[in-house]
């Protein structure tokens, strides 16, 4: 009865922990990614080594790592999907390989959602996008993106999904707390900028 549950979760968080950050700035020559600007895994903090295609394909992935984990459940059958999009969110922001410290899982959580509920991940998409063209700071922009979601679950009927949703949107803002600091602080640094965020 609990063995396929168990399994779509572990499974959603084993493809979600892969940090494929970390792995292609290594691979790209540019050294250990948790040592450059602010230590984190995602996208952002690649793009702070110079490296613009590898900061590109790494959102890619880990957009598509969310995506695939809820696509191959739904494959299966649809009552594993939502178990196995918050395994893929939480292996990114706790990657067992990595100590449990993970990225932010803004990207994840993009590709989670587009998945369950499409029209939600397009709001979630014009948000992020929006936010960061308008403010121009990468916390702020991921963290309006996340509150988007269940406001979209609740605005297309999809009540079932709003606890989970909530509950990772919490995630995503404990995840940048110390961003808010450093933005209630005016020190958080801004696209372009090379301070660590």
């Amino acid at each position: 009865m609990w063995s396929e549950p168990i399994l779509a979760l572990v499974l959603g968080y084993l493809l979600g922990s892969v940090p494929f950050g970390l792995v292609l700035t290594r691979l790209s020559g540019g050294g250990d990614l948790r040592k450059t600007g602010s230590g984190n895994i995602g996208a952002t903090n690649v793009l702070r080594t110079g490296n613009k295609p590898i900061a590109a394909l790494t959102l890619l992935l880990d957009i598509g790592k969310g995506y695939a984990a809820v696509y191959i459940a739904l494959q299966i059958t649809d009552g594993l999907s939502v178990l196995a999009g918050l395994g893929a969110f939480l292996g990114h922001i706790y990657p067992v390989w990595l100590r449990f410290n993970g990225g932010k899982g803004v990207a994840t959580l993009l590709g989670v959602v587009s998945a369950l509920i499409p029209v939600a991940g397009l709001i979630f998409a014009v948000t992020w996008l929006g936010s960061l063209a308008l403010w121009r700071y990468s916390s702020v922009a991921g963290m309006m993106a996340a509150i988007s979601v269940p406001i979209a679950a609740f605005a297309w009927g999809e009540y079932a999904m709003m606890p989970m949703f909530i509950g990772l949107a919490l995630l995503v803002l404990w995840k940048h707390r110390s961003n808010i600091e450093r933005l209630i602080a005016g020190e958080e640094p801004k696209i372009g900028a090379s301070k660590s965020d």
